[in-house]
Order: structure tokens, then C-alpha cells, then sequence
């Protein structure tokens, strides 16, 4: 065979090969792409929740959070709905309380629901004194939505529900000629919007509470309670691919970008929680566990030490991904009550 002929087959082969790999790198940033953000987890995502989080699942745990969860579901709530600000509906379950000192908005995590990350810890809350607004976010159970955005886009959703919780007041304030049950209905509404405000999020629902601390928020919003919440969607996805799914993240991150781009208009870097907390104003608690595979403790530490506000840390030693409340469920619930006794009565903006 000439010479030339084998340069010509080399560099056919050659060619082809590198097809063939620009190929696999495109289809798997696809799988990866939605795998974390299309509202229904494709078919062709082989990999399970399992790998996905790095950790093998404790099932006595998962146990207690499904029964904690159901009884949530059966609980009383008003179930609510606002339009955000890109026209979808959201939906979200509102609990009130006889004696309110404080209005949580709670913000789940990502893949879950509102009852399964908060049904361990509603009775807490209630019994101390908090209304709970549980949001269901964007392409998240009853919320309209076709692809999640890991805080870039939920961040400006719960600016609204913040608006929701204030507007209660007002939109039926003094109003002539009302019975006495809409009267203590318009009594209460007012009494809602002159309490302290408290975000509270798990995992993605933590990052986007943090990512909403960067905004300009009412003076009435005193507090952020951040469980396990990553530092960006590009650090939070790199390291899932790198470290539980063993993907070279280097060569798909441009790839998963583009389609990030062009689902929600954001790239994965464009903003972090570690870029809110630089700004933020509003004293923030951080929570980790010292075992979370899936988002590591390090980036809690990074945000915590960007953070411009008064700031509180929990370190629960043993627990996985958003595991603290359940391993330690009393130094939990104290660290809650010192973080309120501490800023219910301090304006947001001190």
C-alpha cells in the first residue's frame, strides 16, 4: 500500500474517531442536561437518584419521611396560586397558625415535594408560633413549568411569593360592610403582612433562598434558613458528574451550557448563591451535614464565608444530604429558636 493511500485511510479513521467522541460527548451532556432539568426524568436517564446523589439510600429514614410526608398532605392548608413573572402558575399550600409570631416560606429541594422535605418539621414549626407558606416550585408537582433552573429562575419566584404573603394585608384592608367572619379574615391578613418574614430551603430549595438574599428584599423579610445548599448550578452539576456519575465534566460543560442557554436563559454560571450572599443584607442560617455526597459541605463553607450578613453555621457530624434534622433533631430546633429570638424584632435592613 502507497504511502499515501495510508495517510488518507489515518486520517479517515482519525477523523471518524473524533466524530464518534464529539458525538458521545453531546448526547451524554444532553442525558445530563435532562436528567437536571426537564420536569419529568427522561427514559433514556439510566442512571438512578441513587448515583445521582453519590449515597446509598437509609431506608428506616426514607420511612419516616414518607409517613411524615403523608401526614403533611392530610393536614390543613389553603392551597394558593400566583403567575410568575414569566407567566407560569405556581402553586403553593398555605398553613396558618392561631398566634403567629413569624410567616416561613418554604422552598423544597430538587426532584422532591414540599410535604416530603418539611413533614418531619412542620409540627415544630407550627407549635413555635409560624405560618408556613410550603411553595411547590416551577415544573415541581401542582406548579406549572417545563424545565427546572436550580435557583436562577425560582429565585425570582419567590420574590413573588414574598409579595403574596405581604399583599394579604392590603388587598383586603379596610373594606366597609364585611360580616364578622370577613372581618377577622381582613384582621388576620393584616397581621400577615406585619410579621417577620423567614425563607427557608432544602438542597436546591436552600440555594435558591440564597440566591433571593442577593435581591432587594422588603424589610419585613428577617431571616434565610439554608439546608444544604450548593454554592452554583455549574459547581453543584460538576460535581455530581465528576464524583457519582464519573463523567469528565470538562469536555460536556460547554454542551450542557448551550442547552441551559437556550431552556431557561441562563447559563449555569451566570449567578451563584456565593455571588447573593456577597450581597445580601438578611441574616442567614447555614446547615450542613458533615456526609452529604451529593452537595458537599464545602460549598456551604464557601457561601458562609462570602456572606455580608450576620451569619450562623450548623454542622450536624455523620448526616448525608439534608439528614441533620433527622439525626439531630433538638440541637436542630435550638438553633432555629435562637436564630428567631434573634432577628424577629431586628429590621431587615439594621
Amino acid at each position: 500500500m502507497k504511502k499515501g493511500t495510508k495517510r488518507l485511510i489515518a486520517a479517515a479513521l482519525g477523523a471518524a474517531t473524533g466524530t464518534a467522541v464529539v458525538r458521545a460527548v453531546h448526547n451524554t451532556s444532553k442525558n445530563l442536561a435532562d436528567m437536571a432539568m426537564n420536569r419529568e426524568l427522561p427514559e433514556t436517564a439510566s442512571q438512578s437518584k441513587q448515583q445521582v446523589s453519590g449515597s446509598a439510600k437509609d431506608q428506616e429514614l426514607e420511612n419516616a419521611k414518607n409517613a411524615a410526608a403523608d401526614r403533611l398532605r392530610n393536614s390543613k392548608y389553603k392551597t394558593v396560586e400566583i403567575t410568575a413573572h414569566d407567566g407560569i402558575r405556581l402553586t403553593g399550600h398555605f398553613h396558618r397558625v392561631e398566634k403567629p409570631k413569624r410567616t416561613v416560606i418554604a422552598v423544597h429541594g430538587w426532584r422532591s415535594s414540599w410535604a416530603r422535605e418539611f413533614g418531619l418539621i412542620a409540627d415544630f414549626l407550627y407549635e413555635n408560633g409560624c405560618n408556613v407558606l410550603y411553595i411547590e416550585q416551577r415544573a415541581h408537582g401542582e406548579s406549572d413549568g417545563e424545565y427546572i433552573g436550580f435557583g436562577l429562575l425560582e429565585r425570582f419566584d419567590l420574590l413573588e411569593w414574598i409579595d403574596w404573603v405581604n399583599a394579604q394585608g392590603s388587598a383586603q384592608g379596610n373594606v366597609q360592610g364585611k360580616s364578622q367572619e370577613d372581618s377577622q379574615v381582613n384582621s388576620q391578613n393584616q397581621a400577615l403582612s406585619a410579621l417577620p418574614i423567614y425563607l427557608f430551603g432544602l438542597s436546591m430549595g436552600a440555594a435558591t433562598v440564597l440566591m433571593t438574599a442577593g435581591e432587594s428584599l422588603p424589610e419585613n423579610v428577617h431571616g434565610v434558613i439554608a439546608d444544604s445548599g450548593y454554592t452554583s448550578p455549574q459547581d453543584e452539576w460538576k460535581h455530581v458528574a465528576e464524583n457519582n456519575l464519573h463523567y469528565h465534566y470538562k469536555l460536556m460543560g460547554k454542551y450542557v451550557d448551550k442547552l441551559s442557554m437556550e431552556r431557561i436563559g441562563f447559563t449555569s454560571d451566570e449567578y451563584s448563591a456565593t455571588q447573593a450572599m456577597q450581597e445580601c443584607k438578611t441574616p442567614v442560617l447555614f446547615i450542613h451535614g458533615t456526609d452529604d455526597t451529593f452537595v458537599p459541605i464545602e460549598m456551604t463553607y464557601e457561601n458562609y464565608k462570602a456572606c455580608a450578613a450576620p451569619k450562623r453555621l450548623l454542622v450536624v457530624p455523620g448526616a448525608g444530604h439534608c439528614q441533620s434534622y433527622l439525626l439531630e433533631p433538638e440541637r436542630y430546633e435550638e438553633e432555629l429558636l435562637r436564630f428567631w429570638q434573634e432577628f424577629d424584632k431586628v429590621d431587615a435592613d439594621s
